[in-house]
């Protein structure tokens, strides 16, 4: 075993301003795996996170309530903590972001940054509401996305293609709050100058040691960097207008400026804050030496951050370029993880197309399926997964009931009723791959890289060969025969050791089935150190009581009727003085061609209805189109394009170049290798940047959101598809 390490981790700070869904899980489920994988290793990990409580909207959300914000949030704080505990996400410290700690980092990070020149003070124009006579914050402000077209986004990013712009850069601008058209005024603002040659230099060193174990978020990266003689960086905003709530920016000696903290910038100070928090009731925890940027002071501790990747840009440039300038501690590494979609449509709080942790529990259903389902989806990308429902269910019910748990149900009732509850010596043929030091630092291995679904993928092999040895050596028949007693004791023995290291291996993502596991088994909780043990002959275990059900499919469409409110996408806020109507951005994967529509942009959701259907064809004219299996060999940016990426595809006997309107979506650099569907047979098109000889397939609709088609594996390039 190596030196025991010491970690911090966080999650990104929940928004106190709505109710934890399935979208947000994926990324609390996920580190929380990764904190009980370290913790199981014998390393001190400290998991820290808060709910993120300033801004505009929850000022907002708690005068329509008729209550204080701070009322609001303590309630808001109370069902996050229930959902988060729910789903056996365990913070050594949940804690909020209006706090006294979380104002102390503010406003000392805020001081050293003035001191080191790198915050500056000027007027900007801003949009003002004229309904509610206030300044709006960037996600009160809708429009057309400035980069790419994209209709309803936000103030202050692009959901389709990941751009930052400042509000005022938005087409076509209405006030979320009340449907006007917003006007602009002057205001003073406090910026942080991150265009400061200082902070460029800085970041071009750090980012890509930060984001060094995702090669595509240091792709992204560098683009928003941009080449070593550019400055594509624009100063921060970190300034806000009253009424706001949140902190007051310090003035000299004492004086008030009026002005409030953006809630961007202290919320990921609310990291600190927690932790300092934690501090003063574990005494153990060391805060210096986790958030000092002293060599000495900081020896030998690590600070790991998993975000989604739609606030990479926060927390890979903002994030450590303002810590670095103040004296602080840069993150070790920024792990960045895709969106959850469900049945194949995106999730979003805003737009309402989410299912509730809440409802999910009250449904009855079981917490440790979706934790096992998630981990078996989550690789160390950057890449969007699916809950699939019908594929949620059967995997669960194969996997965790039919080969895991299925173990213990068919031999620990000989062990009790035979035996007197007393295990046998393990057949150490059969154990041998289980105990292996070279099998155990393998599933650590993936464990450690966010490689989870490589890891189960494993652990379900072993579990494979145990039922293997379960079904060669028929303990339902050996019971039956009496001079076979001391061979039935030997391998239901060795099946209940298999289960036990099997139970070890997926600890870290089914924490209380584990839990229940070592009670039935009577043993100590388990550690990633007992892999080469086994229980020792003679030693007693519980009686077998049943571990986990199986999914009933009705349990999921209750579910789903449950929400099926917020399943439907909420309609886009409409202006004030008339009815918008919205350009619908049609996306060609082969040639990018983008076509007003001259109708309003439906409500209905996309994923469920992609529009009226084409005209009827025939069979023969199906059959003109000859679609074949490609692999993508190589992509890259095309200079000078916005919408573009160059694709070699690989036919298997040639290859073609296609250019495919599809960067909004994908980064080149997670392309190479990946299986697609093309037009292999359409002429090709001489464009500006080169000869495109076909195209690639995908699926897209009136939301944001492009999605390549890809076949089942073992599908190889150039068959053809019928």
């Amino acid at each position: 075993m190596s030196v025991p390490r010491k970690i911090l981790v966080t999650s990104a700070l929940p928004y106190a301003n709505g109710a934890i869904h399935l979208g947000h899980l994926v990324e609390y489920i996920q580190t929380d795996i990764w904190v009980r994988f370290q913790k199981m290793r014998g390393h001190e990990c400290w998991y820290v996170c808060a709910d993120d409580t300033h801004g505009t909207p929850i000022m907002l959300r708690a005068d329509k309530e008729g209550i204080t914000p701070e009322a609001l949030i303590a309630r808001v704080h109370g069902e996050h903590s229930r959902d988060f505990a729910g789903f056996h996400v365990a913070f050594d410290n949940y804690h909020t972001t209006h706090s006294e700690e979380t104002r102390f980092f503010a406003n000392d990070i805020y001081g050293k940054l003035q001191a080191a020149g790198l915050i500056e003070v000027r007027a900007i124009e801003q949009f003002y509401d004229p309904v509610k006579a206030m300044f709006l914050p960037d996600r009160y402000i809708k429009g057309e996305c400035p980069k790419c077209g994209t209709p309803d986004q936000y103030g202050d990013s692009c959901e389709s293609c990941g751009a930052a712009y400042a509000p005022t850069d938005l087409k076509n601008p209405i006030s979320a709050v009340s449907g006007a058209v917003p006007v602009r005024k002057s205001s003073d603002h406090y910026f942080f100058k991150l265009s400061d040659p200082r902070c460029q230099a800085f970041l071009r060193r750090a980012t890509r040691e930060v984001c060094k174990a995702q090669p595509e978020a240091v792709n992204k990266l560098q683009e928003w960097l941009g080449a070593e003689d550019e400055n594509k960086l624009t100063d921060w905003d970190i300034s806000r207008d009253a009424p706001y709530f949140g902190f007051e920016i310090p003035g000299e000696d004492g004086k008030s400026t009026g002005k409030y903290f953006y809630v961007w910038l202290d919320a990921p100070i609310g990291y600190f804050g927690s932790l300092k928090n934690l501090a003063a009731r574990r005494p153990e925890v060391d805060v210096a030496a986790f958030i000092e940027r002293d060599a000495a002071t900081r020896a030998g501790t690590e600070m790991y951050h998993f975000v989604g990747k739609d606030i990479l840009y926060f927390h890979a440039l903002f994030w450590p370029a303002e810590l670095e300038h103040a004296g602080y501690r840069i993150p070790t590494a920024v792990f960045a993880h895709g969106f959850l979609t469900v049945d194949g449509q995106k999730m979003s709080k805003s737009r309402g197309t989410f299912i509730t942790a809440e409802s999910y529990l009250k449904q009855g259903l079981n917490p440790e399926w979706l934790r096992y389902y998630y981990a078996a989806k989550l690789s160390g990308s950057m890449e969007d997964i699916d809950l699939n429902l019908e594929d949620f269910v059967a995997r669960v019910n194969s996997d965790l009931v039919g080969k895991y748990i299925n173990i213990a149900s068919r031999c620990a009732g000989f062990i009790s009723k035979r035996f007197d509850g007393r295990l046998d010596a393990t057949d150490r043929s059969a154990t041998a791959e289980f105990n292996s030091a070279w099998k155990s630092e393998e599933i650590a291995r993936a464990y450690e890289a966010r490689e989870y679904g490589k890891a189960l993928r494993e652990i379900m092999r072993l579990a494979d060969l145990a039922n293997q040895y379960v079904n060669d050596n028929k303990p339902w028949e050996l019971s039956k025969d009496a001079t076979q007693a001391n061979r039935l004791h030997e391998v239901c023995s060795t099946a209940i050791s298999l289960f036990r290291d099997l139970t070890l291996y997926l600890k870290p993502v089914l924490p209380k089935l584990a839990e229940q596991v070592e009670q039935f088994l009577n043993i100590s909780p388990l550690k990633w150190a007992d892999i080469g043990s086994s229980l020792p002959a003679g030693h007693r275990i519980n009686e077998y009581k049943h571990l986990m059900t199986r999914i009933d499919s009705k349990q999921i469409d209750a579910l789903v009727e449950a929400n099926r409110e917020s399943l439907a996408p909420a309609p886009a806020p409409q202006p004030h003085s008339q009815q918008r109507h919205a350009e619908h951005q049609q996306h060609v994967a082969g040639a990018t061609a983008a076509a007003p529509s001259p109708r309003p942009s439906p409500v209905k959701g996309e994923g469920e209805d992609g529009g009226a259907f084409a005209p009827e064809i025939r069979l023969d004219d199906f059959s003109k189109v000859d679609l074949r299996i490609a692999r993508i060999a190589s992509a890259e940016h095309v200079e000078g394009a916005e919408k573009l990426i160059k694709l070699t595809l690989d036919l298997g006997t040639e290859t073609r170049t296609v250019f495919a309107g599809i960067k909004s979506a994908y980064d080149p650099a997670t392309l190479a290798g990946r299986l697609t569907v093309m037009v292999a047979n359409l002429a090709p098109r001489k464009m500006k940047f080169g000869l495109s000889e076909g195209m690639v397939l995908a699926a897209s609709g009136e939301g944001p959101g492009i999605f390549l088609l890809s076949p089942d594996s073992g599908a190889q390039p150039g068959m053809r598809v019928k």
